[in-house]
């Protein structure tokens, strides 16, 4: 199916770019997965035989108020997905019928507690863009195939099977997009192992957490795996993210759609975290996940109030303008919960550069708010061969030291990336469980030893590397060689005899 869905996408987008034609195939995607999930919650409570799709408007319409206020959203039978995909080969307005629909969807919720979470979903599929056709006719003939092809995908019965199918049908596309992309799909893809990772070590030894947040969401990847770590109801109070990105911004909230998070059960707000954070009422986290833009710019120094924020005040000083990558682990760090854990995907050059960022980690060190720093593999990042590393912060730790891991043989080659096998995962994970030291693996490094080191938090400072060259026995070659020179000591006598013997014969 995901091969399928990936050649339909790369057939449907003609000569139109992939990362900018995503939105069509996503958004589409979206539209029947909401579709089927209404008629499938209304045809469950209507009992056997009983078909949404086949009523009239009228008919349906006394059920919007209590639909909205449980799915969030309310879609007319003449809107569903199936029905206008029915009618799409007459419909000489198609564009102008999906804009309807979609304007009809959003506007659902207006007034109701799902406002939010709905507003703008569909703005970045724009059925009157010319990237669709210069012509209308055009335009209409790629929103039919588009419907056609989204329509004949087989994603199995709207039940738990189904609901996954739809969300891991997403998960590859953003990945196949954000590979294709390269560097700019980067920047808001994290790799599906590296998620599970991170997730697996902020709830170490709980089944169930309250709130979950990632002050850089992207598309909401990362916060979803807390779904797959803990299942179904391990998060019980809802997934927390802030996106500066109005595109990326849309695509996490669908995508909370699609995992089948409810809208009361997420809260995905846009702006900028480190200026602008919106959840001041929310926090603190019990577990914080987050793949932060690496050395980005932001205000710093340049705006006088934010050396006063609660969030980066403590540690006196303010990331530098042009790295913003300490900026969002001191938001991180203040908005974790006193029993939390937060991880953090770092670029190398955080953990040892100075200047203001010595000084932060020094904060961050002498209050022993550092857990634990692992070093991943190479090349296991879209746009960056870069190896980067995972920062474990914790407000109540039982050890005064820092476990540092390497991890960067940790891998197998699949494609054009690295990629961290569940083996490979998994002996990350009890490391840090039990922090465990292992020689040319792991060791827990004292504070006292990190502030010697000028709070150098690089696993390779700490961390001895194997010596893999051969050994060699010094005692055993030195006869070697004494063997070789008595050897040649030899061979030159009884050439010495040959000569003399030949020279004698010679003269006589």
């Amino acid at each position: 199916m995901h091969r399928t869905i990936w050649e339909v996408a790369n057939e449907l987008r003609g000569a139109v770019d992939g990362w900018d034609f995503k939105s069509y195939v996503l958004g589409m995607l979206f539209y029947r997965f909401i579709s089927e999930n209404l008629a499938t919650f209304i045809e469950k409570n209507e009992g056997e035989g009983f078909s949404y799709a086949d009523l009239t408007d009228e008919q349906a319409e006394p059920i919007r108020g209590m639909m909205v206020d449980e799915k969030g959203f309310f879609i007319l039978p003449s809107q569903l997905f199936v029905n206008v995909r029915k009618r799409a080969a007459q419909d000489e307005n198609l564009n102008e019928t999906l804009e309807k629909v979609f304007q009809s969807i959003e506007g659902s919720s207006v007034g109701h507690a799902s406002e939010d979470d709905l507003k703008g979903l569909f703005d970045d599929l724009d059925v009157n863009s010319t990237r669709l056709g210069n012509t209308v006719e055009r335009r209409n003939e790629k929103l039919r195939k588009l419907l056609n092809a989204i329509g004949e995908l087989d994603m199995g019965e709207q039940h738990d099977e189904g609901i996954d199918m739809f969300g891991d049908a997403y998960e590859f596309l953003m990945q196949m997009y954000a590979s294709q992309a390269g560097k700019s799909g980067g920047e808001y893809y994290t790799p599906q192992e590296v998620s599970e990772l991170l997730a697996r070590l902020t709830v170490i030894g709980k089944k169930q957490v309250q709130r979950v947040y990632d002050p850089a969401v992207g598309s909401g990847s990362l916060l979803l795996k807390f779904a797959k770590v803990l299942g179904p109801n391990g998060v019980r109070q809802g997934y927390y993210g802030q996106e500066i990105n109005l595109t990326t911004y849309n695509l996490a909230r669908i995508n909370m759609f699609l995992h089948d998070v409810n809208y009361d059960k997420f809260n995905i707000a846009h702006g900028d975290t480190l200026i602008e954070p919106q959840h001041w009422d929310d926090q603190p986290f019990d577990a914080i996940v987050s793949n932060p833009p690496y050395s980005t710019r932001w205000e710093g120094k340049n705006n006088p109030l934010l050396i006063n924020d609660v969030r980066f005040a403590p540690a006196g000083v303010l990331a530098p303008v042009t790295k913003a990558d300490l900026a969002f682990t001191m938001h991180v760090l203040s908005w974790l919960a006193v029993d939390g854990a937060a991880a953090l995907v770092q670029f190398p050059g955080v953990l040892y550069r100075g200047g203001t960022e010595q000084k932060i980690r020094k904060y961050l060190v002498d209050n022993n708010y550092v857990d634990a720093v692992i070093q991943l593999p190479e090349d296991m990042f879209f746009g960056t061969t870069i190896a980067v590393c995972v920062l474990v912060l914790k407000k109540s730790k039982k050890d005064n030291d820092v476990l540092f891991i390497d991890a960067s043989k940790d891998f197998v080659r699949q494609g054009k990336h690295n990629v961290m096998a569940p083996s490979h995962r998994d002996k990350i994970v009890e490391m840090v469980a039990e922090r465990s030291e292992e020689q040319y693996v792991s060791k827990r490094a004292s504070a006292e030893e990190i502030a010697a080191n000028d709070y150098n938090l690089s696993v390779s400072s700490y961390v001895e590397l194997e010596d893999t060259r051969e050994k060699i026995d010094i005692e055993a070659l030195n006869a070697e060689i004494a063997e070789i020179v008595k050897r040649q000591a030899e061979l030159r006598t009884s050439i010495d005899a040959i000569v003399a013997e030949l020279e004698a014969g010679a003269t006589k």
